[in-house]
């Protein structure tokens, strides 16, 4: 399998940040999360899982740079100093090796601008903050970005449960996916057992599930309600937060995901998609943006070039672009 120690490494450090987030779900408190600049939340843990995941990027490729939505310059206040002792307090039950300025120094690894030309990562270390905030689905997502095109993709889903087709079963998924070499699930637990993820085959847009954000500031209910009715669904659609969305379109949960721009002049995240853009697309799926052009992952952290996300499995690809498509967007 191509890149294949670059996936063994991102596996085990998306693994990591997974059981550190996890633990911080289990009991996070007030002086564990507070605002950022633009109001989005942050957490002791979408701190501690960039460090550990860039860390351990960091030993065993030292010259590939990353691309990463946190960085340090909160932590470093004074009135932030309970917080950061407890992001130093988690890392260090999964990494006692890192101390506490070693952990300044990983995650601020994420700050490479991105671009056309050579390699590089990119992280949401916590993809679906809010879901992480109200005890939901969440992910960590690590992609690696090869001149401007992305060929390796991870998803840890902790909360997700390991059968789709059982809300009841075990829980804690990892998806993963290298270009070229088919997608594929194991358990957060058991990263050995390993099995291949496929979209599914529906054909008529009218039997799709559409799957889509909890957050409305994540995507516009009212155009993706109006989509589904153009196209005759007959199934109710579901809404989950972060890039779990990607895994359920990628193991046949679902037929569709719409990611509908909100406002003119949005840009989405180069973090945000590519590790479940690559799972998808080896699984079987396609995936646009809302005028039907290809992702762009070379321009740098944005996607500037594209509005919103279409993904769906590839036999009602077509038809719900046009329904997306005449729908309207925002400029």
């Amino acid at each position: 399998m191509p890149y294949s120690e670059e996936l063994a490494v991102a596996k085990e450090a998306v693994r990591k940040a997974s059981l550190l987030c996890s633990a911080a779900q289990a009991g996070l408190v007030d002086s564990e999360k507070h605002d950022k600049a633009d109001k989005s939340p942050v957490t002791v843990a979408d701190y501690g899982a960039q460090a550990l995941v860039l860390n351990t990027l960091a030993k065993a490729f030292p010259e590939d740079p990353a691309v990463g939505e946190e960085d340090s310059s909160d932590l470093r206040q004074t009135e932030n100093a309970e917080l950061f002792e407890r992001v130093v307090d988690y890392v260090r039950k999964i990494d006692p090796a890192l101390d506490a300025e070693g952990i300044l120094a990983a995650i601020d690894r994420g700050s490479h601008g991105g671009g056309p030309k050579g390699r590089f990562w990119t992280l949401d270390p916590i993809d679906g903050t809010k879901g992480f905030l109200r005890g939901e689905q969440y992910a960590v997502a690590l992609a690696l970005i090869e001149n401007g095109e992305v060929v390796l993709g991870v998803l840890g889903c902790p909360n997700l449960p390991i059968d789709p087709a059982d809300e009841n079963s075990e829980k804690g998924c990892l998806l993963f996916a290298t270009k070229g070499s088919g997608a594929f699930q194991a358990p957060l637990s058991d990263l050995d057992k390993v099995s291949p993820v496929k979209v599914d085959s529906v054909a008529e847009p009218s039997k799709a599930v559409f799957c889509e954000s909890v957050e409305s500031g994540h995507t516009a209910h009212v155009r993706s309600a109006a989509i589904s009715e153009s196209l005759k669904t007959e199934v109710e659609p579901f809404r989950m937060d972060s890039q779990c969305k990607y895994a359920a379109v990628s193991r046949g949960q679902a037929s569709v995901y719409l990611r509908l721009p909100t406002r003119p002049g949005y840009e989405e995240k180069i973090w945000d998609h590519a590790a479940g853009f690559m799972v998808l697309i080896e699984a079987g799926g396609k995936i646009a943006d809302t005028f039907g052009k290809p992702l762009d992952f070379s321009i740098g952290r944005t996607l500037k070039e594209n509005k919103g996300i279409v993904a769906t499995s590839p036999l009602v690809f077509d038809q719900v672009v046009r329904a997306v498509v005449a729908s309207g967007a925002p400029a």
